[in-house]
């Protein structure tokens, strides 16, 4: 190829948010330094990164407004109308070599041009390089298993067609292939750069966390899976005794990350401030690859505008809302009934938030809890009065339910007092919370009311933080039958996050509960299911529920009814979702690709 098709992007030094500019030369981008920065600012732009415009469900990295398609309202972390498991699970066709390619003609071509630059530079570019394609196979592992593994830049009508319809690669070469990817960028990179973009400890960091995943799928995977001709011929699964090897490499890759990020910790004396801040602080210790956004560039997000309901908004709607169940990770049954089973009455709907974990309090909008000057007022009716126990009311013959009230509408009174709150809990329409809580981590309470419409959002994406690597390290540590290792990173954890140390035996269910509690809402719970393998058990036509305020009007109190989320829409993971099916149109040109995954 004479002549390299590639989008050239202006940039800054530092910035990899960049516009099109015009189609270049090779001497162009290998002979000097911008084109360089260029030429990976296009790569970098085109990792999957499941930031805030991600969402599984057919459209996948499309850029769209509709947040509450969040992966996590496939799988019970959060529950909304839209974004079934089984859309999730189906895939959405990504498939990027186009990207690959790009990456494999740089690796191939800078060394040609080496002499135009310094070698620590040269390293530097080839490093980064081998990192972005160990990050854009992981996406591809992680989904299909076992996928052709391209070193070389394919050329047509210099290579003929049988030669570019190259086979499947076994899954487990797959995996290896991304940690020999991982450990060059590693030994070729420095110890720092600038912010978006790797260095060798952001390539450790990712190891850690695809390591795991492979050792996950070679334990758990070898235990619960679809057999078919794609497993049989190493495709889809992963030999169990591989499990020890990847979960070492996942504890190495961890550690060598200790000391370079930290976790943050700038307001100690407040630590449920202190996690909700750690979202919005550029300057963070703990971030480790983060994705930026601007109006100016035309990339702001939405994430204030729709994980929030209009009342607290300039525009948008609010689709995806955390769970009772992944409230109760944290503490376990909240103080709702009393011993007799009576429900306990509340002067405030904000009672209930008291000696509560500072983290969850900064992860979730509890009723009673404010954001830009405005209460979250969260209540589902009123009752006139109310006798008998909860249980009870939630039964097949409530004994209160001739006195209850419930509205559509957010004007409806009863004897003067509004029947829902400005936030819900409505009977029309699903733009308000149908849990009782909101999802506040990431929200920027900064931003006044005015600014939170869509497409007006500017904070960061972490797409990698310190904090995934430790919980990395402990699961790995506990999976190598290392538990004091990981006792000792679930306190440092806990610690910063306002919770009770943990002491004496722990299992691997306590630290997939850390994880799935610190890493709430980071589009990770949705994967570790999968690799876990234990999404057909907790999907198994599942519903999931809400904690809904009433008011009690004769006793001027209020209660909370622990209810199935008012729309009770069914969960279910087929075990063939494991792995998506490798996308039609690429068998279609590829039959080399067959056989597709099991029961696809």
């Amino acid at each position: 190829m004479k002549k390299l098709l590639i989008v050239l992007l202006f940039i800054s030094c530092n910035k990899l948010d960049v516009a099109p500019l015009n189609i270049i030369q090779d001497k162009d981008v290998f002979n000097n330094e911008n084109g360089i920065t260029a030429y990976m600012a296009t790569i970098y732009k085109a990792l999957p990164i499941e930031d805030f415009y991600y969402r599984q469900d057919g459209n996948g990295f499309a850029r769209g407004w509709e947040l509450f398609y969040h992966p996590g309202a496939l799988c019970g972390e959060l529950v909304g109308p839209y974004g079934g498991t089984g859309d999730g699970a189906g895939g959405f066709a990504y498939w990027p070599y186009a990207d690959i390619r790009t990456v494999n003609y740089l690796i191939e071509n800078l060394p040609k041009n080496a002499i135009n630059f310094s070698k620590e530079k040269v390293n530097q570019w080839l490093g980064e390089a081998y990192f972005c394609r160990a990050y854009f196979y992981f996406a591809l592992v992680k989904r299909y298993g076992g996928i052709p593994i391209i070193k070389t830049v394919q050329n047509y009508p210099e290579q003929s067609i049988e030669e570019l319809q190259v086979h499947r690669d076994k899954e487990v070469d797959v995996w290896k292939f991304v940690a020999a990817d991982l450990d060059s960028a590693y030994n070729l990179m420095p110890e720092t750069s600038s912010r978006g973009r790797a260095n060798r400890y952001v390539a450790a960091a990712l190891k850690s966390r695809a390591m795991l995943y492979a050792g996950s799928i070679a334990k758990y995977g070898s235990l619960n899976f679809v057999a078919g001709d794609a497993r049989e011929l190493g495709y889809a699964g992963i030999p169990a005794a591989e499990a020890n090897g990847f979960f070492q490499q996942a504890w190495d890759a961890a550690h060598l990350v200790e000391g370079h990020y930290d976790l943050y910790k700038k307001k100690p004396d407040n630590k449920e401030q202190n996690y909700a801040d750690l979202f919005l602080d550029a300057d963070s210790p703990e971030n480790i690859l983060v994705r930026d956004y601007s109006l100016t560039s035309n990339t702001a997000h939405s994430w204030d505008a729709t994980m929030t309901c209009r009342y607290m908004t300039a525009d948008g709607l609010s689709r995806a809302y955390p769970t009772l169940e992944f409230v109760e990770r944290f503490v376990g049954s909240l103080p709702v009934v009393n011993p007799d089973g009576t429900p306990r009455r509340f002067n405030s709907t904000a009672e209930l938030m008291q000696a509560t974990e500072p983290r969850l309090l900064a992860t979730v909008y509890f009723p009673g809890a404010t954001l830009r000057g405005r209460q979250f007022d969260t209540q589902r009716g009123i009752y006139d009065h109310f006798t008998g126990t909860a249980a009870a009311e939630l039964g097949n013959n409530p004994p209160n339910l001739s006195s209850r009230h419930l509205s559509g509408s957010t004007d409806a009174l009863y004897n003067g007092k509004r029947i829902i709150g400005f936030t819900g809990v409505s009977t029309n329409g699903d733009d308000m919370t149908r849990t009782g809580f909101y999802v506040r981590k990431y929200v920027d309470y900064k931003r006044d009311q005015s600014q939170c419409g869509l497409y007006m959002s500017t904070q960061s994406w972490i797409d990698i933080r310190y904090a995934e690597v430790l919980l990395n390290r402990a699961e790995a540590a506990v999976e190598l039958n290392n538990t004091s290792d990981a006792v000792t990173i679930l306190n440092k954890i806990r610690d910063r996050a306002g919770a009770p140390a943990v002491s004496g035996i722990i299992t691997i269910d306590t630290v997939r509960n850390e994880r799935c509690k610190e890493l709430a809402f980071e589009k990770q719970f949705w994967w570790d299911l999968r690799r876990w393998r234990i999404a057909d058990q907790v999907l198994d036509n599942t519903k999931f529920h809400a904690l809904l305020p009433y008011y009690v009007a004769d006793e001027d109190k209020y209660i909370f009814l622990r209810e199935l989320e008012p729309f009770q829409r069914s969960y279910t993971f087929e075990k063939k979702f494991y792995y998506e099916p490798i996308p039609g149109g690429e068998l279609g040109k590829n039959p080399n690709l067959y056989p597709n995954n099991p029961n696809f």
